[in-house]
């Protein structure tokens, strides 16, 4: 198509949640406290475990970054959300737009592969004990960090760069809260197969390596190796409870992302994204540190 007939978007408007002047302070007050709580809850956590000695381990890395993961994303979209609620003028600048992509995608995927990460830690941990500190080196644990961000950071780049190049010749009015590419897709002239292709791709890499890394790590290489049945016991409810973290968090990534955009329907994607931003990643962050019991006793310790 030729570009000379597409729109020259300098900003973005969003539609925002409801128009109902209730429903705005009710949602306004929820989320302001969910958000709030995420916030502290995070930077509690990155706080606790830089101040611990005890708690200066591979696992508890790979937590602290699980939790600004949490942060960043909850804070990429919940401010501007919260602001918007009751601004008539919710717009957005076009370069703001992107970074807005760029940071929601690669923070994204970089707790998608976390989760992968943190079951092969847990797996070595429980697997080779006397051989852990040296297969889960500073060294080892920094080159995993930075591969998981050099992958969010291209899939991000990659989905920034189509996104923000199609053809916006409908409207520049998104029907969401904040820029992602669904809604995106939805305003473009186009074809926009070779971005829904990419979309299937590179989503289904991410998820297929997590969901691959974390089975096998925690069912097949863990539970199996632990002879003793208190021992059994105690690596299945582990399991057990980050499986369940992973499921949820994964089924409505799936839900989100995986399907053709002839199917979107922007009304139930706005209500499955704040539950997915909002509660979620609390979820995700209450199952990885309050069930740890030297997170709890650390907590104890400051309480006392």
């Amino acid at each position: 198509m030729d570009r000379r007939n597409c729109s020259s978007m300098t900003d973005f408007i969003f539609l925002g949640i409801t128009d109902n002047a209730v429903n705005k302070v009710i949602l306004f007050t929820i989320f302001l406290f969910v958000y709030l709580i995420t916030l502290l809850a995070n930077l509690g956590i990155i706080t606790m475990i830089r101040m611990d000695p005890q708690l200066h381990t591979p696992m508890y890395f790979f937590l602290s970054c699980l939790s600004f993961s949490g942060l960043s994303i909850s804070t990429a979209v919940g401010p501007k959300m919260l602001v918007d609620l009751f601004d008539k003028n919710k717009s957005i600048p076009f370069y703001g737009c992107a970074l807005q992509l760029l940071v929601l995608y690669t923070y994204m995927d970089r707790e998608c592969l976390l989760m992968a990460v943190m079951a092969y830690d847990w797996y070595k941990a429980v697997s080779s004990p006397l051989l852990y500190a040296v297969s889960m080196s500073s060294r080892v644990c920094s080159l995993l960090i930075a591969g998981v961000y050099l992958v969010g950071i291209a899939d991000a780049l990659i989905h920034m760069t189509l996104a923000l190049h199609l053809c916006f010749c409908v409207s520049n009015k998104i029907n969401y809260f904040f820029c992602d590419v669904a809604p995106l897709l939805l305003l473009s002239c186009p074809d926009t197969q070779v971005n829904e292709l990419l979309i299937f791709t590179a989503f289904g890499f991410i998820e297929l390596s997590t969901i691959s890394g974390v089975l096998v790590s925690y069912i097949i290489l863990s539970v199996l190796k632990i002879y003793s049945a208190k021992g059994g016991l105690k690596a299945f409810s582990t399991c057990t409870s980050h499986l369940t973290s992973m499921a949820i968090f994964k089924g409505i990534m799936v839900f989100m992302y995986f399907r053709p955009s002839s199917s979107y329907s922007l009304d139930e994607d706005k209500m499955t994204s704040l539950f997915h931003i909002l509660v979620i990643l609390l979820l995700n962050l209450l199952i990885y540190s309050l069930r740890n019991k030297d997170v709890k006793q650390t907590l104890k310790k400051i309480e006392e």
